[in-house]
C-alpha cells in the first residue's frame, strides 16, 4: 500500500479551542471548554447532543466533541461522558445518553464511541423522543442490530482491515504478527473475524500469527496492569520471536505503552486499534504540540516521523493521516445537521461519502455493512508510514 500524499485536513481552525479544557469531575456532568470567544462556524437553530469518554480512554472522540462545539457553538452542543469503567456502569451509559434527548432543542444524538449500552439508550430515546436522529460511531455492539435501528452508524472496515495491516506488516518487514487482546473484545463479532481473517492473511503472506491474551482495563487491576502488561510483554515476545516482531492491539488504552516500548525496543506498530496521528504517539513519543497546531495535522504526522527517525526506527510504524473517529463524528454531524434543515439526504451512499472526503482531505473507501438495507457503513483511508 503506497503512502498517501499529505492530507489537507484544515482542522488547524480549531487548535485554540483546544486549550483550557475543564475535563469532567464526573460523569453525571455535562463536559465544558474555558474558551467560547470566537464565533460559531456555522449558524443553528436547534442542539446536538455528543455521549464521549473521557480522555484517558480515547482522546479523539472527546476532542471531537470539542471541534464540534467550535463549529456550531457551545450553546448548541450539549457534551457528555461516560464512565472509563463502562462496562460495569451501564446504567450511567444508559443514563447519559437518554438524559440528552430531555432537552427538547436537541435534535441530534451522536455516540461516540458507542459503548455497550448505546442500543438500550437509543430504544428508550425512541420511545419519546422519535423525531432525533442517532449516530453511533464506532459501535461495540451486534452489528445488524446497530444497522437496524441507527440512523447513521460508520466505524473502520475491521474487516478489510484484517487484511490490510496485515499487508502493512508485511510491507515493513514483519515474520510473526503479534495480537492483544481479551473475551470481552473478542465476544465482539467485527474484532473476532477480524483476528481470524488476520490470521488467515499472515498464513496467506508466510507469516507467524500470535494471539496473546492481555489483561482486560475493565478487569480489576484497571487499565494500569493492561499498560503494565504491554510494557512488559512486548520484549518477552521480541525475545521469543525475533525483532522482526510486528504488533497490534484491540484496546485504545494500551496503545500508548505499545508504541513507546516498541520505539525501544524494536518490531513493528503497523496501524492502532482505532488508526490516527494523535492515537497514542505523541504522548508516546514526548511530543509536546503547540497550541496553535493542535488540530494540524500535517504537522503533527511530520512531528510523528522525526521523533521516531531520530529513535532510528524510520519505517517501523503506520497509520492513518487523519484520525478516524473525529473524522467520522465531524462528518456525522455536519450530515445530519444538513438533514435536520432539509439540505441533504443521510440514507444516501454517495452523500456520507462526500461528507467523510470533505472533512478527511483525502479519498476513502466506505462500504454498507449491508448492502440492501440500514445505514450502518465500514470506512478506510490509506496509510501513512513514519
Amino acid at each position: 500500500m503506497m503512502a498517501l500524499k499529505r492530507p489537507r485536513l484544515a482542522l488547524a481552525v480549531f487548535a485554540s479551542t483546544l486549550l483550557g479544557i475543564a475535563l469532567v469531575a464526573g460523569c453525571g456532568q455535562q463536559a465544558k471548554t474555558e474558551t467560547a470567544s470566537l464565533p460559531p462556524e456555522r449558524a443553528i437553530d436547534f442542539k446536538i447532543g455528543v455521549l464521549t469518554g473521557t480522555v484517558s480512554q480515547g482522546e479523539d472522540e472527546y476532542r471531537a466533541a470539542q471541534m464540534m462545539a467550535v463549529r456550531f457553538g457551545e450553546d448548541h452542543i450539549k457534551h457528555v461522558t461516560y464512565p472509563d469503567n463502562f462496562m460495569n456502569e451501564q446504567e450511567t451509559v444508559i443514563a447519559q445518553l437518554v438524559g440528552l434527548a430531555d432537552d427538547p432543542d436537541v435534535k441530534i444524538i451522536i455516540a461516540g464511541q458507542a459503548i455497550p449500552g448505546s442500543i438500550a439508550a437509543l430504544r428508550k430515546i425512541r420511545e419519546k423522543r422519535p423525531d432525533i436522529k442517532i449516530a453511533f460511531i464506532e459501535p461495540h455492539e451486534d452489528p445488524a442490530i446497530v444497522n437496524a435501528e441507527v440512523d447513521l452508524s460508520i466505524q473502520p472496515d475491521q474487516l478489510a482491515r484484517g487484511r490490510t495491516i496485515v499487508e502493512v506488516a508485511k510491507k515493513m518487514g514483519a515474520t510473526d504478527f503479534v495480537h492483544y487482546s481479551f473475551p470481552r473484545h473478542m465476544s465482539q463479532e467485527l474484532l473476532a473475524r477480524r483476528r481470524d481473517i488476520m490470521k488467515q492473511t499472515c498464513e496467506e503472506n508466510g507469516m507467524t500469527f500470535h494471539f496473546v491474551t492481555a489483561p482486560d482495563p475493565m478487569a480489576e487491576g484497571g487499565l494500569a496492569a493492561s499498560q503494565q502488561f504491554i510494557t512488559e510483554d512486548v520484549p518477552r515476545e521480541m525475545k521469543q520471536h525475533g525483532e522482526k516482531t510486528a504488533f497490534f492491539s484491540t484496546n485504545c488504552g494500551m496503545q500508548d505503552p505499545l508504541i513507546r516500548t516498541v520505539l525501544q525496543t524494536g518490531g513493528y506498530v503497523p496501524e492502532q486499534c482505532c488508526p490516527s496521528p494523535t492515537h497514542g504517539y505523541p504522548t508516546a513519543l514526548g511530543i509536546a504540540i503547540p497550541p496553535d497546531k493542535a488540530g494540524d495535522f500535517e504537522y503533527i504526522n511530520a512531528e510523528n516521523r522525526r521523533v521516531i527517525a531520530e529513535h532510528g526506527k524510520t519505517g517501523h510504524f503506520a497509520t492513518w493521516p487523519v484520525p478516524e473517529v473525529i473524522l467520522s463524528m465531524r462528518a456525522a454531524a455536519d450530515l445530519l445537521a444538513d438533514a435536520v434543515e432539509g439540505k441533504a439526504d443521510y440514507k444516501d451512499p454517495a452523500t456520507v461519502k462526500k461528507y467523510l472526503e470533505e472533512k478527511a482531505g483525502v479519498p476513502v473507501t466506505l462500504t454498507m455493512y449491508d448492502e440492501n438495507k440500514g445505514n450502518s457503513y465500514l470506512l478506510l483511508v490509506g496509510d501513512i508510514y513514519y
